[in-house]
């Protein structure tokens, strides 16, 4: 309805045979939500896991080691350390694992470096 309490368009009162695919999808979507939601049927679900925001900066002094030895050590840049300690940039989930693996096994992670 408008704001007038007007229908958009006028309605015969009869379902037109039109129909696109993506709104068949939509439609059977939504009986599939609503049998769901009746517990009639499980849906698949995908579980997705967030990485949590790494501490680079408490990472890298707890190693006690400066940004250039950081970055010399575990193959990073300096720039990029600079930028994720001082909040312009955000460490992509890659590098986050990364992190972790290097705050939690960081002798691993150095013998890893130096055999390859």
């Amino acid at each position: 309805m408008t704001p007038k309490n007007k229908p958009l368009r006028k309605s015969s009162g009869q379902s037109s045979n039109k129909s696109t695919k993506l709104g068949r999808v939509l439609v059977e979507s939504a009986k599939q939500i609503a049998q769901h939601m009746r517990g009639e049927i499980e849906l698949p679900m995908k579980v997705v896991r967030v990485l949590p925001d790494a501490d680079v900066r408490a990472i890298r002094e707890g190693q006690g080691l400066t940004r250039e030895q950081f970055a010399e050590r575990y193959g990073l840049q300096v720039r990029a350390i600079q930028e994720w300690e001082q909040g312009r940039r955000k460490p992509e989930p890659a590098v986050r694992a990364y992190m972790l693996v290097i705050k939690n096994q960081p002798a691993a992670v150095r013998r890893a470096l130096t055999a390859a």
